[in-house]
């Protein structure tokens, strides 16, 4: 709950009755203590997308797209100049890294956390 109080935007996909999906990012200044957001404090306007969510029965109903659809809408409405995200590289995901190509996403950086045992591409879309 505590996290939903601090976020830009928070939007749930329930269906059938069943949480299906979720998307939670942070706009910049937001006092979030996580190191991939603060990787990307060095710009001054941005919305980080720090949760996104899709339960496994779900997958490949195109839930993601529109939470991301929906997500970008937002980030230009509400003045941000970028989205950004992180996906993990080591090990690698790259079910995601596809899918966030598909929206326009770069890498602008790589990182090692926690603990030094996951390296993560840090990613963003210019809106």
């Amino acid at each position: 709950m505590q996290l939903h109080g601090l976020a830009a935007y928070h939007k749930v996909i329930v269906a059938e009755g069943e949480l299906t999906a979720f998307l939670l990012a942070f706009r910049e200044g937001t006092d979030y203590d996580s190191p991939n957001y603060r990787w990307f404090s060095r710009h001054p306007i941005f919305l980080y997308i720090d949760r996104v969510v899709v339960s496994t029965a779900s997958q490949g109903n195109g839930y993601g797209a529109r939470l991301y659809t929906d997500l970008f809408n937002f980030a230009r409405h509400s003045g941000a100049e970028r989205v950004v995200c992180e996906f993990d590289l080591e090990p690698p995901n790259e079910i995601s890294r596809q899918f966030h190509g598909r929206f326009g996403f770069r890498e602008v950086g790589t990182q090692w956390v926690a603990g030094h045992t996951k390296q993560v591409s840090l990613q963003e879309a210019l809106l």
